[in-house]
C-alpha cells in the first residue's frame, strides 16, 4: 500500500515551498558526490595496474577477481544487513567504510607509483601493497553496493510512494543519469590529469576527494531521511520486523546440535533437521528468496551483460592503452559511452509510456546486441589504431541499449518484489553480477597477452547473446508472445502482401 509522502499539515505548505523537491535535490547532490568517487577509482585502477606492472593484464585482472569475488560472496549477505538495521546506520556504515578503504587504497597505489623499484628491490612488501590495495578496494566496493541498495532499492521506492505511477520512473532515470554523468566527467578528468600531470598526481587527487567528501555526503543524506516522515515510518516498520536480539545468522542451540547427531534408525529424521538447518543460513535464504521472484529470468540476463570485457572497464582500458590509445583520448571516449548512457536515461521514461517496461527491456537488450556487431567486426580489421577506434565507436553506441534494459529490470524488480524481499533481492542480483565479473577476470587471468583481447571480445559477444535469447524466453512466458505479427502485417502494403 502506497503511504503519502508527507502529512496533511506539510501538504499545504508543500504548495509553495515543496519541501520535497530541496530534499530529492540532496538526494541527487549526495549520490552524485558518492558515485564521483567511485567512478575516479573505476576508471583509474586499470590504469594504475597496467603502470605498476607493465606489458601484461595479470595484476589487472587479480585485482578485478578479488573485487568481483568480495561482491559475489558477501553480496547477498550485504543486502541481508540493510534489510535489517535501520536507514541512518546503513548511511553511517556505507561511508565511513567506503571513504576509509577508498583512502587506505589510494594511499598504497600512490606508494607503489613512487616507487616502482620495489617488485625488483623488495618483491614481499611490494605484494603486500598489492595485496592491501586489493583487500581495501574490494571492501570499499562492499560499501558501496550497501548505499547502492540503500538508494537505489530502498529510498527511492518509499519516496515514490504516493506519487502518480510515473514518479518512480523519473526517479529510476535521475538516479542513474547521475550515475552516468559521474561516469562522462570522473574519468574526463582523471584522464587529463594522468596524462597532462601524473599518474601519482591521479591517485593522490583521489585519496584527497574520499578525505574531504565523505562529510558532506553524509550531512545531504542524512538531511534527506530527517526531512521526509516517509523515510523514518519505513525504518521504524522495518526494525519492528526483527526482535533486538534478532541477529543476522544465529548459531545452533545445543538442543539442535544434539538432534543433528545420528541415531539408530533415524536417518531420515537427522536429513530433515539437516536440510532445514541449511535453509536457515541466511546466504542459502537470500537465493532461496531470489530464485523464487517471478523477474530472476531478466536478473540472470541483466547479470549475463557483466560477462564482458566489452565495456570502458579495466581490462579494455589497459589493452587500449597497451595499444597506445592515450589515457585522456581513453576517458574522453567513455565521457562519450556516458553521454549516450544519459541520453538512454531520457529515452527511457518515453519508451516506457508507450511501450510499457517489458517491450522496452525487449527493444533495447537486441538495440545492444547490434551495436556490439561493431565490436566483433573490429576483431578482423588488421590496422590497430582502426581496430581500437571500432572497439570503442562499437562500445560507445551499445550503451544506448544497455542502460535502458538495465533501468527496465530495476523496475521491474521495483514493481514485483515484495517491500520486505527488495534488499534481499538487491544483494543477491548484484552478487549475480559480480560473478559474472569475476568469470571476466579470471579470463583476463588465463588470456593475459592484450594480443588475444579479440578472443575475450567474441566470448563477451556471445554473452549478450544468450541474454538476448533469455529475456525473449521470459518475455513469451509472461506475454504468450514476441510481437504483434498482425500489426507488422498491417503496415505491409496490401498489393506486397498478394505478390
Amino acid at each position: 500500500m502506497r503511504q503519502p509522502l508527507l502529512c496533511n499539515s506539510q501538504k499545504q505548505d508543500s504548495k509553495t515551498n515543496d519541501p520535497v523537491s530541496s530534499l530529492l535535490i540532496y538526494l541527487y547532490v549526495g549520490h552524485f558526490l558518492s558515485r564521483w568517487g567511485a567512478r575516479m577509482w573505476e576508471f583509474s585502477v586499470g590504469l594504475y595496474m597496467i603502470n605498476i606492472w607493465p606489458d601484461s593484464l595479470l595484476v589487472t585482472a587479480i585485482y578485478g577477481a578479488a573485487e568481483a569475488a568480495s561482491t559475489m560472496l558477501f553480496g547477498p549477505i550485504i543486502g541481508r544487513l540493510v534489510d535489517r538495521l535501520s536507514y541512518i546506520q546503513v548511511l553511517r556504515l556505507w561511508l565511513f567504510i567506503q571513504n576509509i578503504s577508498f583512502i587506505v587504497a589510494g594511499g598504497t597505489v600512490t606508494a607503489l607509483l613512487l616507487y616502482p623499484g620495489l617488485r625488483i628491490s623488495h618483491f614481499p612488501l611490494f605484494i603486500s601493497l598489492i595485496i592491501i590495495t586489493n583487500i581495501s578496494g574490494a571492501i570499499g566496493v562492499l560499501a558501496t553496493l550497501a548505499g547502492t541498495i540503500l538508494v537505489e532499492r530502498e529510498w527511492v521506492v518509499v519516496i515514490s510512494n504516493g506519487q502518480p505511477p510515473e514518479a518512480l520512473t523519473q526517479m529510476n532515470s535521475v538516479i542513474r543519469r547521475i550515475d552516468l554523468v559521474c561516469k562522462l566527467f570522473a574519468p574526463v578528468v582523471s584522464g587529463f590529469i594522468i596524462s597532462f600531470i601524473s599518474l601519482t598526481d591521479s591517485a593522490v587527487t583521489f585519496t584527497l576527494w574520499n578525505i574531504v567528501s565523505v562529510s558532506v555526503i553524509y550531512w545531504l543524506l542524512s538531511s534527506v531521511y530527517n526531512g521526509i516522515p516517509a523515510l523514518i515510518e519505513n525504518s521504524q516498520k522495518r526494525n519492528a520486523r526483527f526482535p533486538p536480539n534478532d541477529s543476522i545468522e544465529s548459531p545452533p542451540s545445543l538442543q539442535e546440535t544434539e538432534s543433528l547427531l545420528p541415531h539408530k534408525g533415524s536417518d531420515s529424521a537427522v536429513r530433515h533437521h539437516l536440510i532445514e538447518r541449511v535453509s536457515k543460513i541466511p546466504y542459502v535464504q537470500a537465493w532461496t528468496v531470489y530464485l523464487q521472484q517471478d523477474v530472476v529470468l531478466p536478473g540472470i540476463a541483466l547479470a549475463l551483460l557483466f560477462f564482458t570485457v566489452l565495456s570502458f572497464g579495466t581490462l579494455m582500458t589497459a589493452t587500449l592503452q597497451w595499444e597506445g590509445i592515450p589515457a585522456y583520448v581513453i576517458g574522453i571516449m567513455r565521457g562519450i559511452s556516458a553521454t549516450i548512457g544519459i541520453a538512454a536515461t531520457l529515452l527511457y521514461p518515453i519508451l516506457h509510456s508507450r511501450i510499457s517496461t517489458l517491450r522496452t527491456g525487449l527493444w533495447s537488450i537486441w538495440m545492444q546486441w547490434t551495436f556490439l556487431l561493431v565490436c566483433v567486426a573490429s576483431v578482423w580489421v588488421r590496422n590497430s589504431y582502426l581496430s581500437a577506434w571500432l572497439l570503442m565507436g562499437g562500445v560507445a553506441a551499445s550503451r544506448l541499449g544497455l542502460w535502458m534494459f538495465d533501468l527496465s529490470v530495476m523496475q521491474q524488480m521495483q514493481d514485483h518484489v515484495r517491500e520486505s524481499d527488495r534488499c534481499v533481492v538487491g544483494g543477491v542480483q548484484h552478487s549475480i553480477q559480480s560473478m559474472m565479473d569475476l568469470l571476466t577476470c579470471i579470463m583476463g587471468i588465463f588470456i593475459s597477452n592484450p594480443k588475444d583481447f579479440w578472443k575475450l571480445s567474441v566470448l563477451s559477444f556471445s554473452s549478450v547473446t544468450l541474454a538476448a535469447v533469455l529475456y525473449c524466453f521470459h518475455i513469451y512466458r509472461v506475454r504468450k508472445h514476441l510481437f504483434h505479427f498482425e500489426k507488422l502485417l498491417s503496415v505491409i502494403p496490401w498489393s506486397i502482401r498478394q505478390s
